[in-house]
């Protein structure tokens, strides 16, 4: 367990690094004051954690320091882990339990803009999930964009990991129709569908993925079981029109919020989850495969605050 948080603890250096900029080392262990209650406020913000949640840690940092005058900077960073962790209940996304029939594999679609990382973040989650003992096929349904099928095919050739792909270009729906009847021959468990990314209009966009989702329906009526927003961390709180745009347009399951190692806007998805109530699965903190990690709730509460 040490080592998960680790991940996350690193993955979000930058946004604690911020956060303990801002408010000049408080949880290092100095004195709360109205100060560094201030400092607290604008680095939360600053870091996308928005107005309600913003609101509710300083509320109820602000009453323990009424209640104690003597509140500690460590304890502040306590109080303000545990209201996240509130905010965050029922937020962590529960796949493991996710069986396969035979010749029925679960599907997996991943949604999201160009630059999201959703095309990485395939084939990171088909390496994971094999390395959990699952048998996994990839299908390269993003042809609308030159690189993104070289590219998934690269990641599979690293990865060793089976993939469905043709030209840029060709039919994405065709593409998903080939890739069910692959997985479903091969006995594979899970079908993860990267989707394309951006067309000519979002309405485009939209038509491309419905029609992804046709095709599989014709060989398995729940197909896609899953349909996972792919969200760039490092967009802040514009992320969420995103998830709010394919939520109505594709029923969302779950989110992926990739690059957080590279951002200090570390708290925009809280705001998605709490306006939207979709379930977070993964996060991307690093480059490495290993560096999909399963969201917790309990180790991103502790590391935002830079708590063991």
């Amino acid at each position: 367990m040490l080592g998960l948080f680790r991940k996350f603890k690193d993955g979000l250096a930058k946004t604690v690094a911020a956060i303990t900029q801002k408010t000049r080392g408080l949880f290092g262990g100095r004195k709360i004051d109205a100060a560094s209650l201030e400092q607290l406020e604008e680095a939360l913000y600053t870091a996308d954690f928005g107005v309600e949640t913003t609101g509710e840690i300083l509320a109820e940092i602000k009453r323990a320091y009424a209640r104690d005058p003597e509140l500690q900077g460590r304890q502040a960073a306590e109080i303000g882990a545990a209201v996240l962790r509130r905010v965050l209940e029922g937020s962590e996304g529960r796949w493991e339990s996710a069986a396969s029939t035979p010749g029925r594999p679960v599907t997996i679609a991943l949604i999201g803009v160009n630059g999201s990382g959703k095309t990485t973040s395939a084939a990171k989650l088909a390496w994971r999930l094999r390395q959990d003992g699952r048998s996994v096929l990839l299908a390269a349904c993003d042809t609308f964009r030159a690189a993104a099928v070289e590219q998934l095919r690269a990641w599979a050739t690293r990865l060793e990991l089976d993939l469905v792909a043709s030209h840029t270009g060709s039919d994405s729906a065709a593409v998903a129709f080939d890739a069910w009847q692959a997985a479903a021959a091969r006995g594979r468990d899970f079908l993860i569908v990267d989707t394309a990314g951006r067309l000519h209009t979002k309405g485009n966009l939209m038509e491309e993925l419905a029609k992804i989702r046709r095709v599989l329906q014709k060989h398995d009526p729940a197909a896609p079981q899953h349909r996972w927003l792919v969200v760039d961390g490092s967009l802040g709180s514009n992320s969420l029109e995103q998830a709010r745009v394919f939520h109505q347009s594709f029923g969302l399951t779950g989110l992926i919020v990739t690059k957080l190692d590279g951002t200090s806007r570390g708290g925009a998805l809280v705001g998605i989850y709490r306006q939207l109530r979709i379930p977070i699965y993964f996060l991307g903190l690093g480059e490495q495969p290993e560096d999909l990690q399963p969201f917790n709730a309990e180790n991103y509460a502790r590391a935002v605050f830079g708590l063991e």
